[in-house]
């Protein structure tokens, strides 16, 4: 039996992945880490240009009002790209709608260059939107175009190369920012725009790459186009197998006709794959680890690091995740994605709990300070072997063809609207609770690891139509969404 590895290589897999990995969440995670470094840079720079347009200090209230702007309109962004995703993705396909990305991430990367010779703290926000829309539609088209390209036994090692990707971005983010490479004053805007050499290679190379086979298959109905991109992919063969399942699937789902989000919504058949998704992307969100990769400065900052010190603290952070990312990524197909779900969101629970209590005594024990930085990174740690990790899975799996694009577009607002939310009111919370902030992120990990524990089924080495099923037979007051199905067709007749 062939490893992960020889099927992956057998064709050009394992290097469309990468491509499409330096185009896709790659750019989302190093967004999400690359305003750690430079914050009191560009706090710096908010200040000087405020000065030098208006001849007075600013307001430190007004300081922090427009930083949080720059920090959270990106989420404003992202939930444009999310939104938009369905109908670009639909009309132009999946390798285009990932050009549309890229352009988005070349546009923002020439805004923010320009910001600080012009001295427009504007700018930024304006190229922070941008590369928001970018990630939004980038993450989502990267993620598709996996699983509508792995065959379905190694459908969770290839998707997890997204969460991957995003551990690499985030590692890059804290490595650029470095005060010996591009963490300095001078060179806060360089350090921003760095995704955007990123786009300009993968648009070199996106050509390339085949269309989705899936794609081709169920919503172009090109049969011949879809075994020549698998073949691409994966080597010569026949793909008997995978085709007949893309043939069930387009069966089963009347002709694999495309559904809105608000049709998506609406329909019961798919109620608990949408809250199942749903209340794992909030539990993402609230778990506090966006808050440790935007705010990591302030974090460490308070649990007592010297500040010189904290730009290499972050950069461990990296390491440990990427680290972490890819053993997930290896263990998933033979753990499942139940255990290291809710084993994952438990731990996290302890971690907040144990690290709220380290920093109220953190002036009576010197010691604290260093187990408080050890509690952070092994916060990284279990969030990347867990939620962040599995989440790109399931994005893919319990949704069939005509429901997933919808799927994504409603995730993925929610995922952007909770973002920029906690992006804008953080730094407002922190001062006003303090290190009691945090227990609003245990309680949170607390909801999740129960919901998953008690609801989610696996879905390890299953088809798309066999989820569905296994959705459908979850009950709620001894009764079962089939079962609700059939009593509704009896009361009719």
């Amino acid at each position: 039996m062939e490893s992960v590895l020889q099927q992956l290589t057998r064709g050009n897999a394992l290097l469309f992945i990468v491509i499409l990995g330096i185009g896709g969440s790659f750019q989302s995670g190093y967004h999400l880490t690359s305003l750690s470094s430079p914050t009191p840079f560009i706090q710096n720079f908010i200040n000087s240009s405020w000065y030098h347009r208006y001849q007075e200090v600013p307001h430190q209230q007004s300081v922090t009002t427009i930083w949080s702007l720059v920090v959270s309109l990106y989420a404003v962004g992202g939930l444009l790209g999310s939104v938009s995703i369905k109908f670009i993705t639909d009309v132009f396909g999946r390798k285009k709608g990932m050009i549309c990305s890229s352009l988005a991430s070349v546009a923002a990367g020439a805004v923010v260059l320009l910001s600080k010779r012009v001295e427009s703290f504007e700018m930024i926000i304006v190229a922070r939107i941008l590369f928001g829309f970018s990630a939004g539609l980038g993450v989502y088209s990267h993620q598709m175009y996996l699983s509508e390209m792995s065959p379905r036994k190694i459908r969770g090692n290839v998707t997890m190369t997204s969460a991957t990707f995003t551990t690499l971005g985030k590692l890059c983010g804290q490595l650029f920012g470095l005060s010996e490479m591009l963490g300095r004053e001078q060179l806060w805007n360089v350090l921003l725009s760095v995704p955007a050499c990123f786009s300009v290679l993968y648009l070199l190379l996106l050509p390339f790459i085949p269309e989705a086979p899936r794609y081709l298959f169920i919503e172009k109905g090109d049969e011949e186009g879809c075994r020549r991109a698998l073949q691409s992919l994966w080597g010569r063969g026949n793909f008997k197998q995978e085709m007949d399942e893309m043939l069930a699937e387009q069966a089963a789902i009347d002709a694999a006709r495309s559904r809105s989000p608000l049709q998506l919504l609406r329909d019961r058949t798919v109620r608990w794959q949408l809250l199942t998704l749903l209340v794992i992307v909030l539990c993402n969100q609230l778990s506090g680890m966006p808050v440790v990769n935007t705010f990591s400065f302030d974090i460490f900052q308070k649990a007592g690091i010297p500040a010189d010190k904290i730009r290499y603290a972050t950069l461990g952070l990296g390491v440990a995740e990427l680290f972490t990312s890819i053993s997930c990524g290896l263990l998933i197909e033979h753990t499942g994605r139940r255990p290291l779900l809710w084993g994952a969101y438990g731990v996290l629970t302890v971690i907040w709990v144990v690290f709220t209590v380290l920093l109220n005594i953190q002036v009576s024990s010197l010691w604290s300070s260093y187990l408080s930085a050890a509690l952070i990174v092994l916060l990284v740690v279990f969030f990347c072997g867990g939620p962040s990790t599995v989440t790109a899975t399931l994005n893919s799996e319990i949704f069939v063809q005509s429901n997933r694009l919808a799927a994504f577009v409603v995730v993925g607002m929610e995922r952007w609207l909770i973002f920029g939310l906690m992006g804008f009111v953080f730094p407002f919370l922190f001062t006003a609770l303090d290190s009691f902030c945090f227990v609003i992120f245990a309680c949170n990990c607390l909801l999740g690891s129960l919901y998953v524990f008690f609801v989610l089924p696996e879905t390890k080495g299953k088809t798309l139509l066999q989820i569905s099923q296994e959705f459908r037979a979850i009950t709620v007051c001894g009764r079962s969404l089939s079962e609700e199905k059939a009593a509704d067709v009896a009361t009719r007749l």
